[in-house]
Order: structure tokens, then C-alpha cells, then sequence
């Protein structure tokens, strides 16, 4: 298995699109479903097109030959908020437990450090104990929890509230 981690460039946007719909449909973990998210093509290209030489977002892509199989992105927060990132991370569930989301946390983590981020956030399913495990392996720790942060049906979902300081 031969993993590339590369920066997203707006001719990738068609098939981020379709691997969110393939993501969603993998796992509850995320905030939404099959359905993906609700963009096209055109909108997904200017947003990766508004990261290209930002230094407050970025988002990176694991592909194999070619196809994405994960993803993370870092966005800055506004205003008196800007010293903190929200960070995102996937890996398609054939991918699971191959250092693909410790690659893309790696990278994430270095773009925060070369851009003067203080703090990275993120919040994850408190029932998500390999990605929790994972996130602490590169020293991110528990700062609260949120019990009913989505819903799927009736279904209420924990998550927690991790961050990582940087300096």
C-alpha cells in the first residue's frame, strides 16, 4: 500500500464530493449521512481555491493510486478566536488501523505549527475509542463532552470536546 498525502487543488472536488457521500454511508461517525454534504462541484472547488496559499485553512487528502481514501482539514477561527484551528479527519473504514489518519494528523499538526496556531480542536463521538486513542497518541486531551452533540433518528450522540495545545 503506497499512501500519498497531498494538498487538495480544486480538480479534486468532484471526487472529494463522492467520497464524502462514501464516507457517510460507512459510518455514523459524522455529522452527516450518504447523502454527503451539500455542495457541487463548483462550490468545493472555490473553497479549496480560497485555501490555496492560506495560511488559516488547508485540507489534505490520502490517496492510493490516485483515490482519496482519507481526508483531514484545519480551519482557523475568527476573530478573538484566531490562535485556535477546528480540525476534521476521515479515512474511508477499508483504511481503518493502516496510520492513515496518524499520517494526516502529522501534516495537520505541522501546517498549525508553521502558521502560529496555538490550539487545535476537534470534537468526536465519545463512543469513538480507536479515533479518542488515536487523537491522544498525539496529545490531545479531553476538555468536555457535549451528551446529545447529534441525533440519528432517536438516537442521542455523545461527543467530546479535544484539544491540543501547541505552545
Amino acid at each position: 500500500m503506497s499512501i500519498t498525502i497531498e494538498k487538495a487543488t480544486c480538480a479534486d472536488a468532484a471526487e472529494i464530493l463522492r467520497y464524502l457521500k462514501q464516507i457517510g454511508a460507512e459510518t455514523d461517525n459524522l455529522t452527516f449521512g450518504a447523502e454527503g454534504l451539500p455542495f457541487t462541484t463548483e462550490s468545493e472547488a472555490a473553497y479549496i481555491r480560497q485555501m490555496e496559499n492560506s495560511c488559516d485553512a488547508i485540507m489534505l487528502l490520502a490517496k492510493e493510486n490516485g483515490k482519496i481514501v482519507g481526508d483531514a482539514s484545519l480551519s482557523r477561527l475568527p476573530r478573538r478566536m484566531k490562535h485556535r484551528g477546528d480540525l476534521g479527519v476521515s479515512v474511508l473504514k477499508e483504511y481503518w488501523n493502516r496510520g492513515i489518519g496518524s499520517q494526516l494528523l502529522l501534516e495537520i499538526i505541522n501546517f498549525a505549527k508553521e502558521n502560529a496556531f496555538e490550539v487545535i480542536d476537534l470534537q468526536v463521538r465519545s463512543d469513538n475509542l480507536p479515533a479518542i486513542h488515536l487523537y491522544e497518541k498525539f496529545g490531545f486531551k479531553k476538555i468536555g463532552m457535549h451528551p446529545v452533540f447529534f441525533k440519528i433518528g432517536d438516537e442521542e450522540i455523545a461527543f467530546d470536546y479535544m484539544c491540543l495545545k501547541l505552545q
